[in-house]
Parts: C-alpha cells; sequence; structure tokens
C-alpha cells in the first residue's frame, strides 16, 4: 500500500466516524427535545427512523451513481450534506425541521459510508482489503459507541451544542477531503458503466446480501430492547449496562482494528462469518435460559463481539465477489442494512408487548437459520470453482 493511498483510507476512516457520530449525536438529547417541544414517543420514533428510510432509498441509486461518475464526488458531497443536516438540527425548533435534518442525515450517509467502502475496495489488493474494513467498521461502530457520550458531554452547554461542534468538524473535513482525497482513475470509471444484471447477481451475492439482511436484522431486533429486557428480567441497574455497552465497545474496537485481519487470514470470511452466526445464536439463546447476572454479561459480550465481526466479514467478502460495481454493491450492502435497522427493532418492541423472552428467541431461530446458509455458500462456491468436464 503506497502513501497515497494509505492517506486516501485515512481520510476515510475520519469521514465515517463523523458519518456515524452523527447517527448517534441525537440519543442522548431526545429526552430534552421530547419535553420541550411537547413531542410524542411516536414523533421520536419517526425522526429517528428517517435516518434509516432515507439511507435504504438513497444507498444502491448513489452507489451506482459512484460507479459512473467516481467516488470522490460522491464522497465530498456527502460530508457537505452531513455538515448541512447538523445545521439545521442545530438551529431547528420545529418536528417539520428535525424531520428534515434528519431525512438529509440519512442521504449524506448514504452518499459517504457505501461509496467510502467501495473506494476502498478500489484501492486495495484482496489481501489487503479485510484489514482496511476492519479499520473502516471500526470507525463505523467507535462513531456509534461514542457518539451518545459526546453528545451527553457537549449538551450539558445547550442541547444544540452537539450538533454545532459536529457541523463545524464535519465542514474541516469535507474541504480537507476535497483538497487531498485522490481522485478516481477515468480507465477505471469505464469498466463500471454498463452491468448485466444476470451476471451481477450470482447465486452467492443474493445469499450474502441476504446476509447482510438478516445480520442487521438480528443485531438491531436484539440491541434496540436489550437495556429494557435486562433491566426488566435480569433487574440490570443503568450503571450496570453502561458498565456492559462500554465493555463491547472496548472489545469491538479490538476485534475490529487489532485481531479482524488476523482472523480472516486465518479463517478466511465465509468460516468466520458460519462461527459468527452461530455463536450469536448459542449467546441469544443463553441470555432467554440463564440464571445470573453474570451469565448474562458474558453472553451479551459473546453475541456483540460476534455482531462486530459479522459486519465487516460479510462487507469483506461482498468486496471480493465482483472487481467491478464496487459502489452499486456497497448500495445495496447498506440498504439492507438499513431495512434491517427499521424493521428490527419495530420486531421486537412488538414481539416484548407479548412476551419478553419471545424477540430474543425469534433473534435465536434467525440466527441459526443463517449459519445454515453460510453452509449454502460454501457449497455453492465448490460447485462454481469444481473443474469443468
Amino acid at each position: 500500500m503506497n502513501q497515497e493511498t494509505k492517506r486516501a483510507i485515512y481520510i476515510l476512516i475520519v469521514g465515517n466516524f463523523l458519518v456515524c457520530l452523527g447517527i448517534s449525536l441525537v440519543i442522548p438529547v431526545e429526552p430534552f427535545i421530547k419535553k420541550m417541544y411537547h413531542l410524542s414517543t411516536t414523533d421520536m420514533g419517526i425522526m429517528v427512523s428517517l435516518y434509516a428510510f432515507a439511507q435504504f432509498i438513497a444507498s444502491p441509486i448513489i452507489g451506482r451513481v459512484s460507479d459512473k461518475i467516481g467516488r470522490k464526488k460522491v464522497i465530498v458531497g456527502g460530508l457537505f450534506l452531513y455538515v448541512i443536516s447538523e445545521v439545521v438540527f442545530a438551529l431547528s425548533n420545529h418536528l417539520f425541521y428535525f424531520d428534515i435534518s434528519r431525512i438529509i442525515g440519512g442521504l449524506s450517509a448514504a452518499l459517504f459510508v457505501p461509496t467510502s467502502m467501495a473506494m476502498a475496495s478500489d484501492l486495495t489488493e484482496k489481501k489487503e482489503r479485510a484489514r482496511v474494513i476492519g479499520w473502516l467498521s471500526a470507525a463505523f461502530s467507535g462513531g456509534l459507541i461514542l457518539g451518545p457520550g459526546i453528545g451527553g458531554v457537549l449538551a450539558n452547554f445547550s442541547y444544540k451544542t452537539p450538533f454545532w461542534v459536529a457541523a463545524v468538524l464535519g465542514l474541516i473535513s469535507a474541504i480537507f477531503t476535497a483538497f487531498y482525497l485522490p481522485d478516481e482513475p477515468v480507465e477505471q470509471l469505464k469498466h463500471t458503466v454498463k452491468i448485466k444484471w444476470r451476471e451481477f447477481l450470482t447465486p452467492v451475492l443474493i445469499v450474502l446480501f441476504a446476509m447482510i439482511l438478516i445480520s442487521s436484522f438480528g443485531l438491531q431486533g436484539f440491541e434496540s430492547i436489550y437495556s429494557i429486557y435486562v433491566n426488566q428480567v435480569f433487574d440490570f441497574t443503568m450503571g450496570t449496562i453502561a458498565l456492559v455497552l462500554t465493555l463491547n465497545g472496548v472489545l469491538s474496537l479490538f476485534f475490529q482494528i487489532v485481531a479482524f485481519d488476523w482472523i480472516t487470514r486465518k479463517l478466511g470470511e465465509l468460516k468466520l462469518i458460519a462461527i459468527c452466526f452461530l455463536s450469536g445464536a448459542i449467546g441469544t439463546f443463553w441470555i432467554t435460559q440463564a440464571h445470573s447476572q453474570l451469565e448474562v454479561i458474558i453472553a451479551t459480550l459473546i453475541i456483540f463481539c460476534a455482531f462486530d465481526l459479522l459486519r465487516p466479514a460479510i462487507t469483506t467478502l461482498l468486496t471480493k465477489t465482483s472487481q467491478s460495481n464496487q459502489g452499486l454493491i456497497n448500495g445495496v450492502n447498506m440498504s439492507l442494512t438499513s431495512v434491517g435497522n427499521i424493521i428490527g427493532p419495530i420486531m421486537s418492541g412488538m414481539l416484548m408487548d407479548w412476551n419478553s423472552h419471545v424477540p430474543y428467541l425469534v433473534v435465536g431461530v434467525i440466527l441459526l437459520l443463517s449459519f445454515f446458509m453460510t453452509l449454502v455458500v460454501h457449497r455453492v462456491e465448490l460447485t462454481t470453482q469444481a473443474p469443468q468436464d
């Protein structure tokens, strides 16, 4: 990896962190906004979900656009939209404008996140890709993990302060990216203009896309009700929950930055995906049968670590399925992730109103079925690679 490529990767890492920071900054200020503007819980839920909905609609379209016009223009545009979304949120004093801000934020993520993954895939060889995707995933996770904490600290000044700070950092990042991120080689773009859908949607790629949907659905189905579940069923205090989530954050960054490349070199992406699905399923079932808080904490960390390795493993494997159309591949990836982010919390919330354990039993079954899907992918790959008579 030469110096220009390293510089580009570092710029993409910072951008991913900032964009994902913007996703989660809103979490600690939600109660204040709800109370100050007399909003309902439904209003808040819709406001939060609009981000994922905008991502879902825009990601595959923008991914295809980046294949045609180049990554840099789309990435820089995403960062400037990020700035606009944060400024609109900081200036808002009505639900309509908060919703508009979240839609713009979702569009900015749709522009930046899949395109940055596609550019990283364009710039790296296959042997380097797992390490780079791990770094980008760590930046993504780091933004989501640190966002609520940073937002909570800055909100002590004013609930608008986190968004003004994010806007300033985003503007600096956008300007820096516009000047220092390398342009896409023209020759490379020529190979991505035309797409043959029958050749593009191979059996392996279809199953991998299904895995993306299932993994995001399972993660959000598990995570969205976690605090409520462990408090209601196992009497976890807020301090205990915070400790578990902090430990998860530390382990997540370790596995994605330090260990992910080594693990994929030893096991390969497909074996790692299978292990993650299986361990996630076992951990989820374990929680529903646990008898102590320690058991729940151990099972929780197993599940979160499995998901933290699962997402970059699937993304890395996706980028290796085709040398061209990386923008479209990563756009569909992000879009399906958004679908899971929308449906997972809704499903778990509804099922939990019926019975506390049912949401996690459903998630466990889905993850177990996903494990068997990896066996299907393995058989398809073996069939495809078998010598022709």
